[in-house]
């Protein structure tokens, strides 16, 4: 079978527990990855999704639940005879080797002839856009290259499935939105199944076929980006992919932009719904914040206690008069903040 060739081979993670000093970091997590397919960890800090990458590629023990490859159970097989691919963040380079011996590595230790090797590092080193720094030193490297050469040496062996955390954490916004792009295509370029693990919602949506967010050691919600995007289900997930518009009402369904439910609970004011409005008797606001997002600018206005944020054309100066209209369909009901 050729380097880049693939099977109907799947990951399946079933019932998975880890708990360390005492507490289920990861808690009765079931996950699937098909042929090809990227998967993208989203949730902050503490969430259980580093932990649940180290335990998939074998670098932790479960304390119950199994992983698996197209039905073979791996969970008591050592990582390196997992046949899978890890990339940090740190990315992890041998400082004393040049790009082409940090890329050839796992080839020589599985002992591949030097014709073979030399081949398939020049083939990544082609498709992670670094063709010709196989003679460079690492330390000459920029953060962007070097996690480059940390893919393509996770790539070289032809892992059955790649999994990477946090990769492009310690980069600028710029240069991981150029990467984050172009990992995309060159994963789906390959047919490379793949699970990214991230807390920004810009990376997983750019990324993902499908966007697992999870909070307290679980999945609390997976779906297609447009699927998770247009149902958050709860609130936490509502806030980590990025929604903004997160109102409490009262018993009565109110809130101070207005009765928006028919009883107390949290709800989404679903986006597009809430615009600036040269209506008269349109809802009354202050300007208290403004952020230019690339096409557009962001306004935090305030509206009695509660503060909510509306696109705008142009800037409008903090401490502005303005008015708000409300669409047909403004809210979705949401569960509880806490997962």
């Amino acid at each position: 079978m050729g380097l880049w060739e693939v099977t109907s081979e799947m990951l399946r993670v079933e019932g998975l527990e880890v708990v360390l000093g005492g507490v289920a970091v990861v808690d009765g997590l079931d996950l699937e990855v098909a042929e090809g397919e990227i998967v993208v960890l989203l949730g902050p800090s503490g969430c259980g999704k580093s932990t649940l990458l180290r335990t998939i590629v074998g670098l932790e023990r479960p304390s119950r639940g199994r992983v698996a490859w197209s039905g073979e159970d791996l969970t008591s097989v050592a990582p390196h005879e997992r046949d899978f691919g890890l990339v940090f963040q740190d990315h992890a380079l041998f400082p004393h080797m040049d790009v082409a011996s940090n890329v050839a590595f796992g080839l020589r230790v599985a002992g591949l002839p030097v014709e073979v090797r030399e081949a398939r590092v020049a083939e990544v080193l082609d498709l992670v856009g670094l063709s010709g720094f196989g003679e460079r030193p690492v330390d000459a490297l920029s953060g962007g290259e070097a996690q480059r050469v940390a893919l393509a040496r996770s790539l070289a062996p032809g892992p059955r499935l790649l999994m990477l955390d946090e990769p492009l954490g310690s980069l600028d916004r710029a240069l991981r939105d150029r990467l984050v792009a172009d990992l995309g295509v060159l994963l789906r370029g390959i047919g490379q199944a793949a699970i990214y693990v991230t807390h920004d919602h810009d990376e997983a949506f750019a990324l993902a076929d499908r966007i697992a967010v999870m909070g307290d050691g679980r999945i609390q919600l997976i779906g297609t980006a447009a699927e998770v995007w247009s149902d958050p289900v709860s609130a936490y997930v509502a806030q980590c992919l990025g929604h903004e518009n997160i109102v409490e009402l009262d018993r009565s369904g109110a809130c101070p932009l207005g009765r928006l439910g028919d009883g107390p609970g949290t709800v989404l004011i679903r986006p597009g719904q809430l615009l600036l409005s040269r209506c008269p008797d349109g809802i009354e606001a202050t300007v208290v914040g403004s952020s230019f997002r690339g096409d557009r600018f962001s306004l935090c206005v305030a509206v009695g206690n509660l503060e909510v944020r509306v696109p705008a054309a142009e800037a409008v100066p903090v401490g502005s008069g303005v008015r708000l209209s409300i669409g047909p369909d403004p809210v979705l009901p949401l569960t509880s903040i806490t997962p």
